[in-house]
């Protein structure tokens, strides 16, 4: 007994993936619960297991195609069974006619009527004509005549109401590798590229985007980190800046809760979240992947470190599980390592607030009417204006300006939650 396995719903509201990797082959004798296939969705590569045991008698897709949830991936067999062939159809042979015996075919494209066809098709070879050259099914139209039979005002009648009447595409769509200007490259948008581009699409349309700038003076918490970095090296661990803005988000929020919150459209409320599961964005070769670390509030400055750093290299990886990228609350994007002073950072939907991280680098300040060199990082925060307000936005910046320019408000001791 043959089994279809369809693609299936792995939830998040996935709804079709590319096929990165087939594990097996037609003719292979797979287990149930077997991987046999790695589909990318626009969360994660997910490894797929079959529900049945037996033999792979048909692979439905071929590795880059696009599958989605509910179509069939393989047909799966008894152990031993094999796929019955059907033989060819040979194509009908065409007879002559003569125009009194058969009139002319009518039927858009290459399909020919058959006799029967021609005899239940009521319809002049006059009225065939026309219809072939209109390009009218004759077999999807009831005709006005005397018994049905089709005439020219319902020929003319059909042919209004096609958009291009008469045109014809073409069967193979030739795709050139150079335009006006000279020689071009075609890349397929697909994986992880294809599912950002669909993600910022989604957010842009959806969310009213406003980017608030501004900056902290990090000169106290640079010398911190540099103090904290040995110890943090003893733990194998690499510490950055990001644990600490993490830290300092997070005691923003809490005096600012809106900004970590989704908007219901459907029920219109706003679900305010009393939990800080922040994103990090994390760069990958064809786009962006954001995995989430879970009640960030309740871990330590080194756990921090540690978790962001093995996230990174999963995601880099492409070894993240699809519990790794749910749950964001409020997502921050680090620009910084690349360089650049300003962004505008689009949100992770629908979160309604992402913060961007620029180069931390010595730049002059007046303080107290003298010019000092301080170490300067600026920060963007992009929100979405349909659930706080600028000025909400810009009280939360000036916290986490405090923080950041304050660590010893933030930080009691570095392994401490």
């Amino acid at each position: 007994m043959t089994q279809e396995f369809k693609f299936p719903d792995v939830g998040e509201g996935i709804t079709e993936g590319e096929i990165v990797k087939w594990h097996v082959k037609v003719g292979d004798e797979i287990e149930e619960d077997q991987t046999i296939a790695e589909i990318e969705t626009d969360k994660a590569i997910v490894e797929v297991p079959s529900p049945y045991a037996g033999t792979v008698l048909q692979i439905k897709f071929k590795e880059k195609d696009i599958v989605k949830v509910g179509e069939v991936l393989v047909v799966i067999g008894e152990k031993g069974e094999k796929l019955e062939e059907k033989p060819e159809s040979k194509p009908p042979v065409e007879k002559k006619e003569t125009a009194e015996a058969t009139p002319a075919a009518g039927i858009v494209g290459e399909i020919s009527e058959t006799k029967e066809e021609i005899r239940e098709i009521l319809a002049t070879p006059k009225v065939r004509k026309l219809a072939k050259e209109l390009g009218i099914d004759l077999k999807s139209m009831k005709g006005s005549g005397p018994q049905g039979r089709i005439v020219e005002a319902d020929i003319h009648r059909a042919g209004a109401k096609k958009p291009e009447a008469g045109a014809k595409k073409p069967a193979v769509q030739v795709k050139t590798k150079y335009d006006f200007y000279g020689y071009i490259d075609r890349i397929p948008l697909r994986g992880v590229r294809r599912a950002t581009a669909k993600r910022m699409a989604e957010s842009v349309s959806k969310a009213a985007h406003v980017t608030h700038f501004d900056e902290a003076d990090v000169t106290e918490l640079a010398k911190i980190r540099e103090e904290l970095k040995v110890r943090a090296d003893e733990k194998g661990v690499k510490l950055t800046f990001l644990p600490f803005i993490v830290k300092a988000v997070i005691s923003a929020l809490r005096e600012h809760p809106m900004l970590n919150a989704t908007l219901d459209e459907e029920d219109e409320e706003i679900i305010v979240k009393k939990y800080f599961n922040i994103g990090i964005a994390v760069d990958v070769p064809d786009g962006l992947i954001v995995p989430v670390i879970k009640l960030a509030e309740h871990k330590t400055l080194f756990q921090l470190a540690e978790e962001i750093q093995n996230l990174a290299k999963a995601a880099k990886d492409r070894k993240l599980d699809m519990a790794d990228l749910k749950g964001g609350t409020f997502s921050i994007t680090n620009v910084g390592m690349i360089g650049g002073e300003y962004a505008t950072p689009i949100i992770n939907y629908p979160e309604v607030a992402i913060l961007a991280t620029l180069k931390i680098d010595d730049r002059p300040r007046v303080e107290n009417k003298e010019i000092k060199i301080k170490t300067i990082l600026p920060l963007c925060l992009s929100f979405d204006h349909r659930v706080v307000d600028g000025a909400e936005v810009g009280r939360f910046m000036n916290d986490l300006v405090k923080y950041l320019e304050n660590p010893g408000l933030l930080l009691v001791d570095a392994e401490s939650g």
